[in-house]
């Protein structure tokens, strides 16, 4: 069973806290050359800013911010563990700012040495950074667009296939069934139409002197493309019946019209 804390001691850990970083870094600035600024000259001349502010504003603010950051659930993985170093490294460099200051000012220092300067002097710019990047790694889920109730999501069209014309054939496969033998499943010789039949049957019945009774009334003999073609025989059959044909014309014998 969760039993939730009142937040008001927070409160009581944080006042002090504030007062001690803020007089540190404030102290430090002035050490290392920070100091009161006229932001809008020209404009407004007795406007002054103290730019040691800057100092714990910027790295205090970034570690608290961070630090929710990576206990927060819900985050991305990806910006927690940047939350997690990068919270871990300001409470750092604020650790060592206010050590550095206190020993500056036990030793009663008017200026820090130039490590120090070099290192206050560039926190303004890290802070802006690193407060940059995980913003921008916390809202790296937010802007993927999320799909609405209600709401189809829009497909690619299909890509239209052109138009079959309606006297076009249409091929219909046809398979031989599973269960008829191999032999069965051969193709089949076209078949051919019943007059196809019939007008074979009777090339092959008829005498070639009755087929031919024109051309031999008139001395001629058939060629042999045709005989094949009319009587529907083979080359040697074919040559037979015009080399009969042939001695028929030659004895001449009479043909009945």
């Amino acid at each position: 069973m969760n039993h939730k804390l009142p937040r008001w001691p927070l409160y009581l850990i944080a006042l002090p806290a504030a007062v001690a970083v803020w007089s540190g870094w404030v102290g430090l600035g002035g050490m290392c050359g920070f100091g009161l600024i006229h932001p809008l000259p020209g404009i407004w001349d007795a406007a002054t800013v103290n730019t040691a502010i800057t100092l714990p504003i910027g790295v205090e603010a970034y570690g608290a911010y961070a630090m929710g950051a990576w206990l927060s659930p819900g985050v991305p993985e990806s910006a927690r563990k940047f939350a997690k170093w990068s919270a871990i490294g300001s409470l750092a460099l604020g650790t060592l700012g206010q050590v550095a200051y206190h020993l500056l000012s036990a030793a009663h220092a008017a200026r820090a040495p130039w490590p120090v300067v070099v290192l206050v002097s560039s926190l303004p710019v890290v802070v802006l950074g690193f407060g940059a990047a995980l913003s921008h790694l916390l809202r790296g889920e937010i802007d993927e667009p999320e799909s609405v109730p209600g709401v189809n999501p829009v497909s690619a069209p299909e890509p239209l296939s052109a138009p079959v014309p309606e006297s076009a054939p249409v091929a219909v496969p046809v398979s031989a069934p599973l269960s008829a033998p191999r032999s069965a499943r051969k193709s089949a010789p076209p078949v051919k139409p019943k007059s196809a039949v019939k007008r074979t049957a009777k090339a092959k019945q008829a005498d070639p002197v009755d087929l031919y009774t024109a051309e031999l009334a008139s001395g001629e003999v058939p060629s042999l493309r045709r005989i094949r073609a009319d009587m529907h025989v083979g080359q040697e059959k074919a040559k037979t019946i015009q080399v009969e044909l042939s001695a028929l014309l030659m004895d001449r014998v009479p043909v009945a019209a």
